[in-house]
């Protein structure tokens, strides 16, 4: 571990020593006060920014409740107009811890309460029983400051789905411009991608012999070699692209917070604890806030915008008085609006986690856990930004079907070059191991967000149910024996003498195999659904994201998805965020 850390240590100081001379001192504005900025390459990724602030500015017209994957690009969008005043609230602090900007960051600021709100689910009975992890952001940039990077943003039919739930302007061909919109893209423009956007996306700088072997084996199977997965039909198996740039994290905030951050009608309150919206005749007119140890409140002229994500959203909903009326009544909380959806919905990702001993092949297992190994991974990224240092939570992707009848994939892989016992402090293995996770990337079992009180403070419950439907039970059996298949009966992988560590060959039963695998799997961070888009009674917003009922407040973040998207959930997120910014603006 010190020499883990002395290398990250090496890695800032060269980057830092390198730009020396690019270190600026910003002049005093009216909401930004003595700014250091040390700015790296040409990123302005280490962004290190001591402010004082001045009294906030005695009214806004939008207020922002969550700088996260949403909040930072609303942020930018609205504040593009110097006539409009934005205020952007964050409960976390600055992103300037500098683990969050080391790409393999991830295994530190997770699980660590500087960045993470380190929330538990409910034990869940579909799963042994299990109580996880599940991690949120704690920072300005949100989850994109601690996710694992990995740029997917679903299938072209996710879109049309929602549009045919009656979400107009939300099929794909609606939604792609704004994934253009966002995007910087290291391969340049194309039918498909975008460049000059705020979000850098760029290919992985590490390969290793085991991903190219398991896409081979994959191959064998009929699961193509494909080099993008983001044109709207994901069926295959290739390497993951990443939101880095010169190989440093692109959160948000990087991409969309610092460039604009001394903007003079942009101000920015960072550990700055939402109470609840305040409403006037069902008409949103403030927002109380914890700072300091002082409650305070800032009345809004135009529109209050909950990005509080998934978790948050729904909470300060409830705290505010928009939920079921009946939970809200026992907490002695007033109603504003009896709306049943706030809270339900919640939809996740559900990754089991197979590890397969191999021979004849190098996995990262030994490096990692060996000092010079360690000293050797240091030194490539110091000198090359390559390397374990850049990768992102999975390095190789790949999406297949449980069962021929299925029109589109409805399994992702996640192939790891490394195995553990637990995801997130615990140590690597002693022996040469991979983790080739898979995950039911279309769900249909739903969980529920929850307050215990009306203090926004305190932890909502989190109810997952992830293995509730015995539709969900079978893909999950069917994707860990496809696992099996690619890696116990292929060609490719015979030479490597693979030995199923976990959960373990001698299980053969579908119902005894998921239960076993249940005692490992994990979230992949997914959670999106609670304040859902529609017009049904369990809708909370509009197609416009409004929320039923109220006036001049909207929801725009994971949380307004009807339907969880195919793969990876961030970049839809700031696609949301994207056009959810154009549609106030052209209100």
């Amino acid at each position: 571990m010190i020499f883990f850390i002395l290398y990250i240590f090496l890695s800032l100081c060269f980057f830092i020593k390198e730009k020396l001379s690019q270190i600026n001192k910003i002049k005093t504005t009216t909401n930004i006060l003595n700014v250091n900025l040390i700015s790296v390459g040409n990123t302005g990724i280490l962004n290190f920014c001591h402010y004082k602030r001045s009294n906030l500015m005695e009214n806004f017209d939008y207020i922002i409740i969550g700088a996260g994957s949403a909040g930072c690009v609303l942020a930018n969008r609205l504040s593009e107009n110097p006539n409009n005043k934005i205020l952007l609230i964050e409960a976390g602090g600055k992103d300037s811890y500098p683990w969050i900007h080391i790409p393999v960051g991830y295994y530190k600021t997770m699980h660590n309460p500087k960045t993470d709100w380190c929330y538990k689910t409910e034990p869940d009975k579909t799963m042994e029983n299990r109580s996880i992890p599940y991690p949120r952001g704690k920072t300005l940039g949100g989850s994109s400051s601690i996710n694992g990077l990995l740029y997917i943003r679903g299938q072209e039919q996710d879109y049309d789905i929602w549009r045919q739930l009656g979400n107009k302007g939300w099929s794909w061909n609606d939604v792609l411009p704004y994934f253009l919109k966002a995007e910087n893209q290291e391969r340049g423009p194309s039918e498909f991608h975008g460049i000059g956007g705020p979000l850098s996306v760029s290919d992985q700088r590490i390969k290793l012999s085991i991903l190219d072997a398991f896409m081979n084996a994959a191959e064998e199977i009929g699961i193509p070699k494909v080099n993008d997965f983001n044109r709207g039909n994901n069926h295959g198996c290739g390497y993951f692209q990443v939101t880095e740039k010169n190989g440093l994290r692109c959160s948000a905030a990087v991409g969309y917070l610092n460039p604009i951050k001394n903007r003079k009608n942009l101000e920015i309150k960072t550990r700055c604890h939402v109470e609840k919206i305040n409403f006037e005749n069902k008409k949103a007119v403030s927002v109380s806030c914890w700072k300091d140890g002082q409650s305070f409140t800032i009345k809004a002229n135009k529109e209050i915008i909950l990005s509080a994500g998934s978790i948050g959203s729904p909470q300060i909903l409830q705290t505010s008085g928009i939920g079921e009326a009946k939970k809200l009544n026992n907490l002695e909380i007033d109603i504003v609006k009896n709306s049943i959806g706030v809270g339900k919905n919640l939809q996740d990702h559900l990754m089991f986690r197979p590890v397969y001993k191999v021979k004849n092949i190098q996995t990262l297992n030994k490096k990692i856990n060996s000092l010079i190994g360690k000293l050797m991974i240091g030194m490539e990224y110091v000198f090359f930004r390559s390397g374990p240092m850049t990768m992102g939570a999975s390095q190789l992707c790949g999406f297949a079907k449980s069962d021929s009848s299925r029109e589109t994939p409805n399994l992702q892989f996640h192939v790891q070059p490394i195995s553990t016992d637990k995801l997130g402090g615990s140590n690597l293995h002693n022996f040469a191991a991979f983790t080739p996770t898979v995950a039911n990337i279309r769900p249909t079992s739903k969980g529920e967000v929850n307050i215990t009180s009306k203090d926004s403070r305190i932890n909502p419950k989190i109810k997952m149910n992830y293995l509730s439907s015995d539709e969900d039970r079978r893909v999950a059996a069917a994707g860990l024996k496809l696992i099996r298949k690619i890696v116990l009966e292929s060609n490719e992988f015979k030479k490597y003498e693979p030995e199923e560590f976990r959960p373990g060959i001698s299980i053969q039963n579908d119902e005894e195999l998921v239960r076993a695998a249940s005692n490992y799997a994990q979230t992949i961070f997914h959670p999106v659904g609670t304040c859902k888009m529609g017009n049904d009674e369990s809708s909370v917003v509009s197609d416009e994201l409004k929320v039923h009922g109220v006036k001049n407040l909207r929801v725009i973040d994971a949380s307004v998805m009807p339907n969880i998207t195919s793969g990876n959930t961030n970049a839809p997120t700031i696609m949301i965020a994207e056009k959810g910014a154009d549609m106030i603006l052209n209100n």
